[in-house]
């Protein structure tokens, strides 16, 4: 991704890009913005995604639920626990040494910023990861008809002793609230979920979702699940 004003503006619309900048938090002199290594995920972030670093925090019934962009160097170790987890390798298929967690975060982290994985903070705690995509500019889009900015979401619920009493729940609806909340150009939220992932599947429908087709992916046969930004006010 080239760092110019116009990726930028693009983050913060009405923003010119020093206040983009400030947004950011980034430490600036009066001719031009100073980037460090720390800030480049940030403003890939900005690009298509609105960052969702700055979306702030959302009330739950089981506490403040918030989305922490993941830093590989940090939560590695974490992912690749979760990643190993029987319940999760048999969707996600990511189980093995922590080069296998590491090579799938990559092809994100070094992306064009269409696709921005994150660690699910419940009270300050990560347990969960998040995937927050461009549905819109993925593979996906091969398979449905596609809305600028349709924004898909992927999750794991990491530790299992917050899996089974519903908390998949209300974490989705607090997702698709962040997003529906922070990127005012998406009108749809979608997920695609393994068909064989009841639980999965239960829980999308349960917090605002509804099943638009059946879908055949190349790894998998998938419930395409979407929420409308204009049935929000209605869940």
């Amino acid at each position: 991704m080239r760092l110019t004003d116009t990726a930028v503006d693009t983050a913060a619309p009405g923003l010119d890009a020093h206040d983009a900048f400030d947004a950011l938090g980034v430490v600036r002199h009066t001719a031009a913005p100073r980037l460090n290594a720390d800030l480049l995920p940030l403003l890939a972030e900005a690009d298509l995604l609105d960052s969702p670093a700055t979306w702030g925090s959302v009330t739950t019934r089981a506490g403040a639920f918030r989305l922490e962009p993941v830093r590989p160097g940090r939560d590695l170790e974490l992912l690749t626990g979760w990643m190993n987890d029987p319940e999760v390798a048999a969707y996600w298929e990511l189980a093995g040494p922590a080069a296998v967690t590491a090579a799938h975060l990559r092809s994100q982290l070094d992306g064009d910023g269409r696709s921005i994985p994150c660690l699910g903070l419940l009270d300050g705690t990560p347990m969960s990861y998040w995937e927050i995509y461009r549905a819109d500019l993925d593979p996906l889009s091969r398979h449905y008809r596609a809305r600028p900015h349709d924004t898909g979401i992927h999750l794991l619920i990491g530790d299992g002793t917050n899996r089974g009493r519903g908390l998949g729940t209300a974490l989705l609806r607090a997702v698709a609230d962040l997003v529906l909340g922070n990127r005012p150009r998406c009108t749809r939220v979608v997920a695609e979920p393994d068909i064989r992932n009841t639980p999965s599947v239960s829980a999308f429908l349960s917090s605002g979702f509804r099943c638009h087709a059946e879908i055949d992916l190349p790894e998998k046969r998938a419930a395409l699940m979407v929420r409308e930004r204009a049935l929000r006010n209605l869940l």
